[in-house]
């Protein structure tokens, strides 16, 4: 008897397990959209949100204070997702920043071992860069800089996601803060990554049967 239940443990209850955290996916894996139809940057430059997951950051004009942010994002959040498909982090910066954003992308480049590539940087005229800030629909304002140390999740369909539960809405995730990158950010894109592999899955399912 005691084999029998040693036995039921040992490869029942796994099964159980993954069948109940199966089950709830859909129902968990949903990142809520809190703006429909942000402003595509595709609108002021090659750049675009469409078809990509969008880490998106307005750093402002004194990016040379921004370093110690950009590395926790960059630490935390770009060296485990960069090499997934079509993700990429974008920042805004106003004009005459070429400077300093070299400044950090040799600084980024000297502290970790992965591509770059999909870092990005947009240099837009102030009123261009607060057009595609303002049509985020947040509660977060822009600094004297035009700059804000929140950053965004933008999804492939241009639409920005964040949390909205019993805490309030959550729309941006604050880049100094190494306990809210950690403690909700990496989930968030943790569960928008997750569900866009479902829809590919799910896309594929339907071509195949298709066919």
């Amino acid at each position: 008897m005691r084999k029998y239940i040693v036995l039921t443990i040992l490869f029942v209850l796994p099964l159980v397990v993954y069948l109940f955290f199966a089950s709830g996916i859909n129902h968990f894996a949903q990142l809520p959209v809190l703006t429909k139809s942000v402003e595509n940057i595709s609108d002021y430059s090659n750049e675009t949100f469409k078809n990509k997951i969008t880490i998106l950051g307005f750093f402002g004009s004194n990016l040379q204070d921004k370093h110690g942010d950009a590395l926790n994002l960059n630490q935390k959040i770009y060296k485990r997702f960069y090499q997934f498909t079509d993700f990429q982090f974008l920042m805004i910066q106003p004009k005459g920043t070429d400077s300093l954003v070299m400044d950090l992308k040799n600084d980024l480049k000297s502290g970790t071992d992965t591509d770059l590539i999909n870092w990005k940087f947009v240099s837009l005229e102030n009123d261009q860069l607060k057009s595609v800030f303002n049509s985020l629909e947040t509660d977060i304002s822009l600094d004297s800089n035009n700059g804000t140390p929140y950053v965004f999740i933008v999804d492939r369909d241009v639409n920005l996601r964040g949390r909205d539960d019993e805490d309030g809405i959550k729309y941006g995730y604050d880049s100094r803060s190494v306990a809210d990158i950690n403690n909700n950010m990496l989930d968030d894109v943790k569960v928008i990554l997750a569900e866009y592999r479902m829809a590919l899955k799910k896309n594929n399912r339907f071509k195949d049967s298709s066919e």
